[in-house]
């Protein structure tokens, strides 16, 4: 069946965000050893830790996890936008989150020093915008595609942080026909309901559209459960069990182009 529409995932398949949140990490841990004498790489070990379990602590966890919005992205989103009531909660909780994640972090490693963690918290949302990375492949792909099949950009997560990394690569939004954001919509991927936005917002039957994302439990999950055909970009050669099955596996978003020939 010709495909007339691709869609997108934005964190991880276009944008490379584990990159950029990892130099945020690095350069904000220097700055913690530098002042405290730890070690960086166990500051970031022991902030990772401290901000999982305290996102998860929140009331406003199973919306995060519905919306699709990740610990680390607190640490430096402003939850600003977004009509639902929880954003309002987000953005009341955001800088008790990031000061109580970093100050928790140099505590695990023998250090009581609260105005340390305040400081690294406004660290890490500034080292962290100034790294808007890109895959080197993105934009040949995307070039190529252009003009042959309508493009929409699906992505989880909070309106303001999504619409601010796209600003960070101003270049990007231009290539799309619709960019659908999971905090706008109020349901998040796997949902059944967000990729059918999806399609109608193209006018497309599910047969006609092909889906490109990184993450099975999202991504390939909804998009197979509507039947579409769903394509796993695995650049880490992560192993996978039988119980999400991509129609295509590939690890290079250049090996997009000869399925849809």
């Amino acid at each position: 069946m010709a495909k007339q529409a691709v869609l997108f995932d934005l964190d991880d398949t276009l944008l490379w965000d584990d990159r950029s949140v990892k130099e945020a990490f690095e350069a904000t841990c220097k700055a913690g050893s530098d002042a405290a004498g730890v070690d960086p790489g166990e500051l970031e070990e022991a902030v990772r830790r401290e901000a999982r379990a305290l996102y998860e602590s929140y009331e406003t966890y199973a919306f995060t996890k519905m919306i699709g919005i990740n610990p680390f992205e607190g640490l430096w989103a402003p939850f600003r936008e977004g009509h639902q009531e929880e954003f309002r909660k987000l953005e009341e909780l955001a800088p008790v989150y990031r000061k109580e994640a970093w100050t928790r972090g140099l505590r695990a490693l023998g250090v009581e020093d609260e105005a340390l963690g305040a400081k690294l918290a406004e660290q890490f949302p500034a080292e962290r915008r100034a790294r808007p990375i890109v895959y080197e492949e993105t934009f040949r792909v995307l070039d190529q595609l252009k003009g042959s099949y309508k493009l929409l950009l699906l992505t989880n997560g909070s309106p303001d942080l999504q619409q601010e990394k796209l600003s960070g690569v101003p270049e990007l939004a231009p290539y799309f026909d619709h960019i659908i954001i999971s905090g706008d919509f109020g349901q998040g991927k796997p949902a059944a309901a967000i990729f059918h936005h999806a399609l109608e917002r193209l006018g497309i039957q599910p047969e006609h559209g092909i889906m490109v994302g990184d993450k099975l439990t999202t991504d390939i999950l909804g998009a197979n459960t509507i039947g579409m055909t769903s394509v796993w970009i695995n650049r880490h050669h992560a192993v996978r069990n039988d119980d999400i099955i991509p129609t295509h596996e590939i690890t290079h978003l250049e090996e997009l182009l000869p399925l849809l020939k």
